[in-house]
């Protein structure tokens, strides 16, 4: 009985998992983390959200909850305050997943590299998927850098 309930939940995931690897690369959802930054590149990606981009039509969504999303998004210099949040959001996060960073801030620590209480980019703490630099990084970057990633899932 063990066995046959093994092989049909065997043959059950070898058929849902290109459905879910579809569904992933349609439809990715998003959490925003600021780790202590001038809040630039987080107006940027709150416009690409807005209705002038529309990233809703390429099935990025907003998520609230860590649990949920499967693309971390991140803007700012880590800071050491920030540093064990933002480990724990990554942890939080169901596998597979992908981590962004924004900016040249969060890309290198940017103009606050070297600060007392600054660790540096992003890739000092968590593996680091896709940088899109700039100061503050355009809407249009940020959509073309989410469309890469989507390549790459």
């Amino acid at each position: 009985m063990v066995q046959v309930l093994e092989s049909l939940e065997s043959r059950l995931r070898n058929w849902t998992q290109p459905v879910v690897r579809w569904a992933r690369r349609k439809s990715p959802w998003i959490l925003h983390f600021n780790s202590g930054g001038c809040n630039g590149c987080d107006i940027e990606i709150l416009d690409t959200l807005t209705p002038r981009y529309d990233v809703e039509r390429l099935g990025i969504l907003k998520e609230a909850c860590p649990r949920h999303a499967d693309v971390l998004v991140v803007t700012g210099p880590v800071t050491r305050q920030t540093r064990d949040r933002l480990r724990r959001i990554y942890e939080q996060m169901a596998e597979p997943k992908w981590v962004v960073a924004v900016g040249s801030c969060s890309c290198s620590g940017g103009i606050f590299a070297g600060g007392h209480n600054v660790v540096g980019g992003v890739g000092e703490v968590l593996p680091v998927d896709l940088y899109i630099p700039g100061c503050p990084c355009r809407p249009e970057a940020i959509i073309d850098g989410i469309a890469k990633l989507l390549g790459k899932i």
